[in-house]
Protein backbone atom coordinates (compact mmCIF):
# COMPACT_ATOMS: atom_id res chain seq x y z
CA UNK A 1 0.00 0.00 0.00
CA UNK A 2 1.35 3.53 -0.89
CA UNK A 3 0.56 7.05 0.91
CA UNK A 4 -0.04 9.98 -1.07
CA UNK A 5 2.22 12.89 -0.60
CA UNK A 6 1.43 16.50 -0.88
CA UNK A 7 3.27 16.18 -4.56
CA UNK A 8 1.48 13.38 -5.87
CA UNK A 9 -1.98 13.02 -6.76
CA UNK A 10 -3.83 9.82 -4.50
CA UNK A 11 -2.96 6.45 -6.91
CA UNK A 12 -0.31 8.32 -8.62
CA UNK A 13 2.49 6.84 -7.14
CA UNK A 14 4.58 4.28 -9.26
CA UNK A 15 4.31 1.09 -7.40
CA UNK A 16 7.21 -1.64 -7.07
CA UNK A 17 7.79 -4.19 -9.33
CA UNK A 18 6.07 -7.60 -8.65
CA UNK A 19 7.14 -9.97 -10.86
CA UNK A 20 10.47 -11.82 -10.59
CA UNK A 21 11.43 -11.03 -13.93
CA UNK A 22 10.39 -6.97 -13.04
CA UNK A 23 12.59 -7.69 -10.15
CA UNK A 24 15.72 -9.11 -11.96
CA UNK A 25 15.32 -6.84 -14.74
CA UNK A 26 15.24 -4.07 -12.09
CA UNK A 27 18.34 -5.25 -10.41
CA UNK A 28 19.90 -5.78 -14.17
CA UNK A 29 19.20 -2.28 -14.63
CA UNK A 30 20.79 -0.59 -11.88
CA UNK A 31 23.86 -2.49 -11.86
CA UNK A 32 24.26 -1.17 -15.56
CA UNK A 33 23.49 1.97 -14.08
CA UNK A 34 26.12 1.58 -11.29
CA UNK A 35 28.52 0.34 -13.96
CA UNK A 36 28.05 3.26 -16.07
CA UNK A 37 28.40 5.23 -12.94
CA UNK A 38 32.17 4.04 -12.13
CA UNK A 39 33.37 4.04 -15.83
CA UNK A 40 32.20 7.96 -16.38
CA UNK A 41 34.27 8.68 -13.00
CA UNK A 42 30.89 10.48 -11.69
CA UNK A 43 31.61 8.26 -8.30
CA UNK A 44 34.74 10.21 -8.16
CA UNK A 45 34.65 13.11 -5.93
CA UNK A 46 37.74 14.92 -7.24
CA UNK A 47 36.36 14.75 -10.67
CA UNK A 48 33.59 16.53 -9.72
CA UNK A 49 34.38 19.05 -7.94
CA UNK A 50 36.52 19.84 -10.76
CA UNK A 51 33.79 19.75 -12.96
CA UNK A 52 31.99 22.26 -10.96
CA UNK A 53 35.05 24.42 -10.78
CA UNK A 54 34.28 26.82 -13.51
CA UNK A 55 36.55 29.91 -12.62
CA UNK A 56 39.47 27.46 -11.55
CA UNK A 57 39.10 28.96 -8.12
CA UNK A 58 39.60 25.38 -6.02
CA UNK A 59 42.76 25.12 -4.42
CA UNK A 60 44.35 22.01 -3.14
CA UNK A 61 44.09 19.03 -4.29
CA UNK A 62 42.56 20.47 -8.07
CA UNK A 63 44.96 21.23 -10.53
CA UNK A 64 42.52 24.81 -11.31
CA UNK A 65 41.19 23.94 -14.59
CA UNK A 66 37.26 22.96 -14.93
CA UNK A 67 37.23 19.57 -16.26
CA UNK A 68 34.26 19.44 -18.82
CA UNK A 69 34.48 15.46 -19.20
CA UNK A 70 31.21 15.14 -16.82
CA UNK A 71 29.38 17.73 -19.25
CA UNK A 72 29.14 14.58 -22.06
CA UNK A 73 27.66 12.03 -18.82
CA UNK A 74 25.35 14.20 -18.66
CA UNK A 75 23.99 15.32 -22.33
CA UNK A 76 24.32 11.45 -22.63
CA UNK A 77 21.42 11.00 -20.33
CA UNK A 78 19.26 13.60 -21.21
CA UNK A 79 19.60 12.30 -24.32
CA UNK A 80 18.76 8.98 -23.59
CA UNK A 81 15.90 10.31 -21.30
CA UNK A 82 14.54 12.53 -23.78
CA UNK A 83 14.09 9.60 -26.23
CA UNK A 84 12.95 7.00 -23.38
CA UNK A 85 9.97 9.72 -22.54
CA UNK A 86 9.37 10.02 -26.39
CA UNK A 87 8.65 6.69 -26.73
CA UNK A 88 6.94 6.11 -23.21
CA UNK A 89 4.10 9.19 -24.53
CA UNK A 90 3.40 7.56 -27.95
CA UNK A 91 -0.26 6.57 -28.01
CA UNK A 92 -1.19 3.30 -27.71
CA UNK A 93 2.37 3.23 -25.81
CA UNK A 94 2.38 0.39 -23.33
CA UNK A 95 5.37 -1.25 -21.08
CA UNK A 96 6.53 -4.98 -21.70
CA UNK A 97 6.23 -5.64 -17.46
CA UNK A 98 3.89 -3.29 -16.13
CA UNK A 99 0.29 -2.11 -16.76
CA UNK A 100 0.89 1.31 -17.65
CA UNK A 101 3.51 4.07 -17.80
CA UNK A 102 3.91 6.36 -14.36
CA UNK A 103 5.18 9.49 -15.90
CA UNK A 104 5.75 12.88 -14.34
CA UNK A 105 2.47 15.27 -13.95
CA UNK A 106 3.58 18.21 -12.12
CA UNK A 107 5.30 21.23 -13.57
CA UNK A 108 4.80 23.62 -10.65
CA UNK A 109 7.99 24.82 -9.37
CA UNK A 110 7.66 25.58 -5.24
CA UNK A 111 9.74 26.66 -2.50
CA UNK A 112 10.28 22.81 -1.65
CA UNK A 113 11.48 22.07 -5.05
CA UNK A 114 14.07 25.19 -4.73
CA UNK A 115 15.38 24.80 -1.27
CA UNK A 116 15.30 20.85 -1.85
CA UNK A 117 17.41 21.43 -5.69
CA UNK A 118 19.62 24.08 -4.00
CA UNK A 119 20.45 22.02 -0.62
CA UNK A 120 20.82 19.12 -3.34
CA UNK A 121 23.58 21.21 -5.48
CA UNK A 122 25.45 22.50 -2.34
CA UNK A 123 26.14 18.86 -0.51
CA UNK A 124 26.78 17.48 -4.40
CA UNK A 125 29.53 20.47 -4.58
CA UNK A 126 30.85 20.20 -1.12
CA UNK A 127 31.13 16.59 -1.02
CA UNK A 128 32.04 15.49 -4.57
CA UNK A 129 28.54 12.96 -4.25
CA UNK A 130 25.18 12.88 -5.46
CA UNK A 131 23.07 9.93 -3.83
CA UNK A 132 23.67 7.41 -6.60
CA UNK A 133 26.93 7.48 -7.68
CA UNK A 134 27.83 7.48 -3.67
CA UNK A 135 25.79 4.14 -3.29
CA UNK A 136 27.76 2.94 -6.22
CA UNK A 137 30.83 4.05 -4.28
CA UNK A 138 30.43 2.00 -1.12
CA UNK A 139 31.14 -1.32 -2.98
CA UNK A 140 34.93 0.35 -3.26
CA UNK A 141 34.78 0.49 0.68
CA UNK A 142 35.44 4.56 1.26
CA UNK A 143 34.96 5.70 4.49
CA UNK A 144 33.61 9.18 2.56
CA UNK A 145 30.86 7.67 0.42
CA UNK A 146 29.63 5.53 3.69
CA UNK A 147 29.94 8.93 5.59
CA UNK A 148 27.81 10.49 2.88
CA UNK A 149 25.29 7.94 2.32
CA UNK A 150 24.88 7.68 6.33
CA UNK A 151 24.26 11.44 6.59
CA UNK A 152 22.46 11.11 3.71
CA UNK A 153 19.65 8.55 5.29
CA UNK A 154 19.82 10.95 8.20
CA UNK A 155 18.85 14.11 6.45
CA UNK A 156 15.84 11.56 4.55
CA UNK A 157 14.62 10.64 7.87
CA UNK A 158 14.77 13.66 9.25
CA UNK A 159 12.85 15.57 6.25
CA UNK A 160 10.33 13.15 6.12
CA UNK A 161 10.14 13.50 9.98
CA UNK A 162 9.58 17.30 9.68
CA UNK A 163 7.12 17.17 6.79
CA UNK A 164 4.80 14.70 7.74
CA UNK A 165 1.04 16.11 8.10
CA UNK A 166 0.21 16.86 11.40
Amino acid sequence: MTTSTPHSKPGSEPTAPSSPIALALAFACGLVFAAALVMSGMTQPAKIMGFLDFWGMAQGAFPGRWDPTLAFVMGGSVVVTLVGFAWASRPGAKPWLAEKFVLPTRVQVDTRLVVGSALFGVGWGLAGYCPGPALASLISGGLDALVFVSAMLIGMLLTRLALRPR
